[in-house]
């Protein structure tokens, strides 16, 4: 389970970034992936989101933007679900105001 740092609405995206608790590791490495996401920091377009980032406290080493499970179809174009990282994604959006430095 990872706390994102935003959601936006336009891509249906939910944004990481990296930090000394955030490993970027940690967004790729479950088979099920679970998202906890505060209903505060859903922006609606990518845009809107860089100004945040910058005003939390400086530039992250690693922004990952996720919107599901990867896919492929490279070989023989049959679909492969997924091509790496986790089998299924699940959000949670919680109400109320994000805490511990979320931007």
């Amino acid at each position: 389970m990872t706390l994102a740092c935003a959601g936006i609405v336009e891509t249906g995206s939910v944004v990481f970034s990296s930090g000394q608790d955030t490993p970027t590791t940690l967004n790729f490495l479950p088979d099920v992936h679970v998202v906890v996401l505060y209903a505060s920091t859903i922006v609606p377009y990518p845009e809107d989101l860089w100004p945040r980032l910058k005003s939390a406290g400086g530039w992250p080493r690693t922004v990952n933007f996720i919107a599901g499970p990867s896919r492929t179809a490279d070989v023989a174009g049959t679909i492969v679900r997924p091509a790496h990282g986790p089998k299924s994604v699940h959000l949670i959006i919680v109400g109320g105001n994000e805490s511990n430095g979320a931007v």
